[in-house]
């Protein structure tokens, strides 16, 4: 496996680190980047890092990182390393599935 310096050091600081590999401009890929930004404004805010790999233009890192359908999420750090494929519009589905931390419910009245 192949990580750049930056998602190296910001997992040696405990910050959240993604890697998302999408395909250029295709809807499912812009979606998902969308999401995953929102997703870390909300519940990381100033403790993650995301890395963007275009499959487009770095075919050979995502063979090499066996990612073979696009968009997909990886969290890196912190351990264990995880993956989800889609466009992330489930929120508590995507937090459940990465093992991260989810919204407490609150009841109403």
């Amino acid at each position: 496996m192949n990580s750049s310096p930056a998602a190296s050091n910001a997992a040696s600081h405990g910050a959240y680190v993604f890697q998302i590999y999408v395909a250029g401009g295709a809807p499912n890929s812009v979606q998902a980047l969308a999401n995953l930004y929102a997703l870390c404004r909300e519940y990381f805010p100033g403790s993650h890092r995301i890395e963007v790999i275009d499959v487009l233009k770095e075919p050979l890192r995502a063979l090499e990182e066996v990612i073979l359908v696009t968009p997909t999420v990886v969290k890196v750090s912190p351990a264990p390393r995880q993956q989800i494929i889609g466009n992330l519009s489930q929120e508590e589905e995507v937090l459940r599935a990465l093992g991260l931390p989810q919204k407490e419910q609150k009841e109403n009245g």
